[in-house]
């Protein structure tokens, strides 16, 4: 029996193919499951239609797949997370993470297109391949610095006070050398 593919069937064909099976195979499986019809000349020029409709839709979602690739490639995210001296962190950076950074800057993307098979666990500028449509992919930047890091910037402060402390007991001292010195003066 000759049939026309609504869609592509494994090892069969693809969408709009005509192809000849068994009739037990195409009134069993094929027609009632909707991946074919029968073959006539009505059904071809359906197929044919459907066949242009779905390049067209195809175009648009590479077209539209395109402009999210460009947009995630100049998109940098940074993780402020808490880590070890060895710049191991605590916890990681996980799929959900990175969904969430991109909903905050307004980038509408699934997370299951992000191909992160292991959880980012240290720190450094980390490169995710995202999968946007078959023939499209983008890699997005990702930037995991230390929270500590700015515990460090704060330390230098501390040390400053610990030095105007010690400013002030030279101060200290240099107001009481004039006391003392007054002192000899009197007893001359």
């Amino acid at each position: 029996m000759k049939v026309i593919l609504k869609e592509d069937v494994y090892k069969l064909g693809s969408l709009g193919d005509e192809v000849e099976v068994k009739p037990g195979f195409a009134r069993n499986y094929l027609i009632p499951q909707g991946k074919a019809v029968p073959f006539t000349r009505s059904n071809a020029k359906q197929v044919t239609h459907m066949k242009n409709l779905l390049a067209k839709q195809r175009a648009d979602a590479i077209d539209k797949a395109k402009d999210l690739a460009a947009k995630l490639e100049n998109t940098e995210i940074v993780f402020t997370m808490k880590a070890g001296e060895s710049g191991k962190l605590f916890g990681s950076v996980t799929p959900k993470h990175i969904y969430d950074a991109l909903q905050d800057q307004e980038i509408a993307l699934d997370r299951r297109r992000l191909n992160l098979s292991v959880p980012i666990k240290s720190l450094g500028s980390h490169v995710i391949p995202v999968k946007l449509h078959t023939e499209v992919s983008a890699k997005l930047e990702i930037k995991v610095v230390a929270d500590g890091e700015t515990v460090k910037e704060e330390k230098p402060e501390d040390v400053e006070t610990t030095d105007a402390e010690a400013a002030e007991g030279a101060e200290s001292t240099e107001t009481a050398k004039p006391a003392e010195e007054t002192a000899e003066e009197k007893s001359e």
